[in-house]
């Protein structure tokens, strides 16, 4: 029985005719072990730092074919750098805090924010398929 969104994402792949094996398995792998989204250049660091070798052109493919699948979720939290994490088949998902002075990411999930967001959905007449809330500003380290 598949669990773990990184064992989800390798039968998915190997059903579409990809090989799980190499970079591929490590960034999904990697990837389903993480609280919170991580830039590619993260992504390659941390692999490295566990004694991958892996390189960083294949970290981007790699995470190019999983957005391209919708496997993950691609994020612009602002400076031009994407940051990615797995999206979930559940659609259980969360939102980000980033700090624009040490630029610190957070995740956090709020139930009240999710149903003012089904409420304007219902309101429009707009069918949301996906959606990401991104606040900006000062974490508590910065402010004192």
């Amino acid at each position: 029985m598949v669990t773990t969104w990184a064992e989800q994402t390798l039968v998915a792949l190997e059903g579409k005719g990809r090989r799980s094996g190499g970079a591929r398995r490590a960034v999904v792998e990697l990837l389903g072990r993480q609280d919170c989204c991580l830039t590619a250049q993260q992504i390659f660091d941390k692999l490295r730092a566990d004694g991958r070798r892996v390189g960083i052109a294949s970290v981007y493919r790699v995470l190019e074919q999983l957005s391209e699948q919708g496997l993950v979720q691609r994020i612009d939290l602002g400076a031009g750098i994407a940051r990615y994490e797995p999206a979930l088949a559940s659609g259980e998902h969360h939102h980000h805090l980033v700090c624009d002075d040490c630029g610190k990411v957070e995740a956090f999930a709020d139930p009240e924010l999710e149903a003012v967001i089904h409420k304007v959905e219902r309101k429009t007449g707009y069918s949301v398929a996906a959606h990401d809330v991104v606040l900006r500003g000062a974490c508590r380290d910065c402010v004192s």
